[in-house]
């Protein structure tokens, strides 16, 4: 139970549907984020949020694992209140939330995700529950392609080939997390664009059946 002032706003009225997409770096999260947004007229959000994506190369670098995991999900909390808002205006598209924070620390730090799931448990009641949660997934061999055409490629994605068992740990972390996810919907993206994701993603929105 979250005591007062630590409650997150009392946002009254119907809230407009909230959609996350998750993933590992480079498999195409934020173009797909960008699609979806133009075509739904949605509020699109990066998890980390200003001011903490300006901090975060610090943070990885500066920080032990306990004060880093505190760091990321402070983000996500922030995140928590802007989605909270911009829900009664409508559609909000993340590009990552909660599933990478535990999914990349887990990694990072060779851990469990149930341990970090279990820090995370006390501050759900203040994060913002996605409408769905489209977890993306590709073949190695396409994720480097992609990687190889990021136009902001930084040290995570690096590591991502470079650490060795760093791509396995995350991709078996991100499908830990989403099987206990009742918001997720595995998406496989190899041989589709952009747009063919955002018909898929939207008609599943749209309850026909994708």
């Amino acid at each position: 139970m979250i005591s007062h002032p630590y409650l997150p706003v009392d946002v009254d009225g119907p809230r407009s549907p909230f959609v996350v997409l998750e993933g590992v770096s480079g498999i195409g999260k934020s173009t797909l984020a960008a699609t979806l947004a133009k075509r739904l007229q949605a509020t699109e959000l990066h998890t980390l949020p200003m001011p903490h994506s300006g901090w975060s190369s610090t943070v990885n670098r500066r920080l032990r694992p306990l004060p880093q995991f505190a760091f990321y999900l402070s983000g996500v909390l922030h995140a928590a209140d802007s989605i909270r808002q911009s829900r009664m205006i409508g559609t909000v598209v993340a590009d990552r939330y909660i599933s990478s924070v535990i999914a990349c620390h887990a990694a990072v730090h060779d851990l469990q995700t149930e341990a970090v799931t279990e820090l995370v448990e006390p501050f759900r009641p203040y994060l913002e529950v996605p409408t769905h949660t489209f977890y993306l997934r590709c073949s190695e061999s396409v994720l480097r392609e992609r990687m190889a055409g990021k136009p902001d490629t930084k040290q995570d994605d690096t590591d991502l080939f470079a650490v060795p068992g760093r791509l396995a740990r995350l991709l078996a972390n991100f499908e830990a997390v989403g099987a206990a996810d009742s918001t997720a919907v595995v998406v496989d993206t190899d041989a589709k664009t952009p747009d063919d994701l955002a018909e898929w993603v939207i008609a599943h929105l749209e309850g026909k059946g994708a």
